[in-house]
């Protein structure tokens, strides 16, 4: 039997709000696993929830962000959001935020798959510059690079680590589309 291919789609307010509970539970386990997305540890299930609904949902309902995820075998695997709320002077940029992969759907292609698909929306949407950050060091930085991504620069202790005890470096990348 074959396995399904993972299906990469644009999520609605409403598909934000269908797909809830999977988003909280991805940006929960991500944040207990190490990733650094802005958090700091506690961070609870509501947190998260809260997240989805107070800073995402907004910026989904205006346009001005563009909510992407890969479902396989039903469920969602990962996610990925495209900020275009860029100011006047910068309508052909845009932002990568919040890639995350569900622990046990990581090592397949996820990822790639998810920043593949959003290079295309923000195409699209007229974006030809991509930005992000990321923490300098950490697993998704080599896969940036590997898929494009230049560094502009590192700050040092940029961000309090997820767990609260130090502060690490972010490093700045980009990609001309």
């Amino acid at each position: 039997m074959t396995q399904e291919a993972p299906k990469v789609i644009c999520l609605t307010q409403q598909g934000l709000d269908d797909h809830l509970p999977d988003l909280a539970e991805i940006l929960h386990s991500s944040v207990h696993n190490g990733a650094s997305v802005g958090f700091i540890l506690p961070f609870s299930i509501e947190e998260s929830r809260n997240f989805w609904i107070s800073k995402v949902r907004p910026g989904v309902a205006t346009g001005d962000t563009i909510l992407m995820v890969a479902k396989f075998s039903g469920r969602v695997a990962g996610t990925v959001q495209l900020d275009c709320a860029t100011p006047p002077n910068q309508p052909h940029r845009g932002v990568v935020a919040k890639l995350l992969v569900r622990k046990k759907y990581q090592k397949r292609g996820i990822a790639r798959l998810l920043m593949a698909a959003l290079e295309g929306c923000a195409r699209d949407n007229g974006r030809h510059l991509m930005t992000l950050d990321t923490r300098t060091g950490d697993v998704a930085e080599p896969l940036y690079r590997s898929i494009g991504y230049q560094t502009a620069g590192i700050i040092p202790g940029f961000c309090l680590a997820p767990e609260g005890d130090c502060f690490d470096a972010t490093t700045y990348m980009y990609k001309a589309l």
